[in-house]
């Protein structure tokens, strides 16, 4: 599990510092600062992906991405904490301004303190430095070269997947064909559903029976898919109940198409899960019913993986516990994050739903 994140400079965020846990809600105002800490986990996955320096190209360059800009901040600083078997691991990357206004790593360290359960103490840590003056990450080559510590994170920061299924216009990948193949993972967009969903059909039956059932409570005239490749290609096609004719993905509803990729995405077997789901607004465009739906797989998915989420949604944030919340504010120039505290919310709790609670602005993440 992702245990804690400090993150320094990096876009509206000029100092964080927060604990996480198995389920975790982003709630605030727009523009406090929730999409910039989850964009901080997509430019994670482009260097993952070995796209650091496309990302800040296509972001606005360092400008926009360093808080207030290079001449008030010139670098970003962040630290990962992990917790996985029987160590803490932790991944720490300083990335400063450079010339033709991009961002190249400074220090880029990976590192891990070992517990010894029964003893209930860490043994000295070992630092694996990756060196400076890089423009993509080093901890790929560190984890091919045989650093031990480096291959455990590599693996953790590769399980740490941001999904928007935002795009569901007529020309977005999840509507048209996509490769038979390229079905190891969820693609963010979900541009490879069809294909996923047709393996989980052959080789994941429970699982796919699964998502049929929760579709059908969201769609009611929904029955079945019908995915049969066209040569290395399959699409999204679909069957109405009491009907034999097959429809297409650009017949389903912009919001029942969100629907059925967050219900993938959290129904898949429980081994293909991610280590940590990360969702921006996953209730845009679904009916309240779909969104108790919705907010129930992500409580039944945090016992099995680890979740972050950010709703403006009071009451898709009714589905959730107080504990589970971070309130986001804009302070000034920079966004704070606070989590709630159950203790405190305890007599309001008694009369009102915490989606009440935070519209009289009482948590904080409201737009006063």
């Amino acid at each position: 599990m992702l245990q804690r994140v400090i993150l320094n400079g990096f876009k509206s965020i000029k100092t964080m510092d927060i604990e996480l846990r198995p389920l975790n809600i982003l709630i605030g105002a727009n523009g406090a600062g929730k999409s910039n800490f989850i964009s901080f986990f997509k430019m994670l996955n482009e260097m993952m992906a070995g796209r650091l320096q496309q990302y800040i190209g296509i972001s606005g360059y360092a400008q926009s991405l360093l808080h207030f800009g290079a001449k008030i901040t010139p670098q970003i600083e962040a630290e990962l904490e992990f917790e996985f078997e029987s160590g803490i691991y932790t991944y720490n990357l300083r990335l400063f301004h450079a010339a033709g206004d991009t961002l190249i790593f400074a220090e880029e360290i990976s590192s891990l303190k070992t517990m010894i359960t029964w003893e209930r103490r860490i043994l000295r840590p070992t630092k694996d430095s990756l060196g400076a003056g890089h423009q993509e990450t080093k901890i790929i080559a560190a984890a091919k070269g045989g650093m031990q510590t480096s291959q455990v994170l590599e693996f953790l920061l590769e399980c740490c997947r941001v999904y928007h299924f935002h795009d569901t216009s007529s020309t977005a990948r999840v509507r048209q064909f996509c490769y038979v193949g390229d079905n190891r993972w969820l693609m963010p967009d979900a541009g490879n559903l069809a294909a996923l969903l047709l393996r989980f059909r052959e080789d994941h039956n429970i699982a796919y029976q699964r998502i049929i059932k929760t579709t059908r409570l969201i769609a009611p005239f929904f029955d079945d898919f019908v995915l049969e490749p066209r040569g290395n290609n399959v699409i999204l096609n679909w069957r109405e109940k009491g009907s034999d004719q097959v429809f297409g993905p650009h017949q389903f509803s912009d919001g029942t198409l969100r629907a059925i990729c967050l219900t993938t995405l959290l129904l898949q077997p429980e081994d293909e899960l991610p280590k940590l789901i990360i969702v921006d607004e996953p209730e845009l465009g679904l009916h309240p019913y779909a969104l108790n739906i919705v907010a129930a797989m992500f409580g039944k998915a945090s016992y099995h993986t680890q979740i972050l989420i950010s709703t403006q949604s009071s009451s898709f944030l009714d589905n959730f516990n107080p504990e589970d919340v971070i309130a986001v504010d804009r302070v000034g120039k920079e966004s704070q994050f606070k989590r709630l505290n159950p203790e405190e919310l305890e007599a309001w709790l008694e009369e009102y739903s915490l989606g009440e609670i935070w519209e009289k602005n009482i948590i904080g993440g409201g737009p006063h």
